[in-house]
């Protein structure tokens, strides 16, 4: 019963604290892009690569 008086204040204050964080990331904008970062990775900004060049064989003649 003493276990009780000490766990429900620390469970409701982490749900409280919880509950904060997540309007406080709703009002900041973090859930305005939902697709973007899915689609950002099929996007392809950079241009063809340059093949490697060879690099010298050193100690071989």
């Amino acid at each position: 019963m003493n276990g009780l008086v000490i766990l429900i204040p620390i469970a409701l204050t982490l749900g409280l604290a919880s509950l904060a964080a997540f309007f406080w990331a709703a009002r900041s904008g973090q859930f305005d892009d939902m697709d973007g970062a899915g689609l950002r990775i099929l996007i392809d900004d950079e241009g063809p690569r340059e093949p490697a060049s060879p690099e010298p064989v050193i100690g071989k003649s």
